[in-house]
């Protein structure tokens, strides 16, 4: 080099790869980032409907088996009660029975029927004289006065019936007087 040519700087690199303008290469780049980020986003996207779809059929399929639960959900119980009914029409079948065979019938669909609410948890309430009044579970009919503790039951008029843990009817009582 002689001292009248212009010389090039000292940082300058003449090859090939860095004569380019600065961001001619970088569009290669950014261009596949943006395909690769929209196939990504596709996926996203497809998965979220696929996604939302599964949670539709899943409440729809929920709502459905609700709906049967509720058309049949004494089907149970009355499979229960059919042995009663059929014991109360063999009864009305036989008019030549003697009073103790109708008794013992009776009897008999009493324990038919006290089997099929127990199997469907129809509980009974018949509180003992004594216990304590509950409201919850008793209905006070009358108050009297009586030889035992203020608010017991002196005596149940009609049992009440408790259809797990609720009250289907309450037990009607007398109840003991405060003296």
């Amino acid at each position: 080099m002689t001292p009248n040519e212009p010389h090039a700087p000292a940082d300058h690199d003449p090859s090939p790869a860095n004569s380019a303008p600065p961001g001619a290469g970088h569009g290669v780049d950014a261009s596949s980032k943006l395909a690769e980020l929209e196939a990504k986003h596709a996926e996203v996207a497809d998965a979220y409907l696929r996604a939302k779809a599964e949670a539709e059929n899943t409440r729809r399929r929920a709502e459905d088996e609700i709906a049967k639960a509720r058309k049949f959900a004494v089907e149970g119980f009355a499979e229960n009660l059919l042995p009663v009914k059929d014991s109360l029409e063999a009864a009305i079948a036989l008019p030549s029975a003697t009073p103790e065979q109708l008794l013992e019938g009776v009897h008999a669909t009493l324990r038919q029927l006290s089997s099929a609410l127990e199997r469907n948890r129809v509980i009974e309430i018949n509180p003992a004289a004594g216990a304590r009044f509950d409201p919850h579970q008793h209905q006070a009919i009358s108050v009297v006065p009586a030889a035992q503790e203020a608010n017991t039951v002196v005596a149940v008029l009609q049992k009440g019936y408790l259809i797990s843990d609720r009250v289907l009817r309450p037990a009607l009582v007398t109840v003991s007087a405060p003296q």
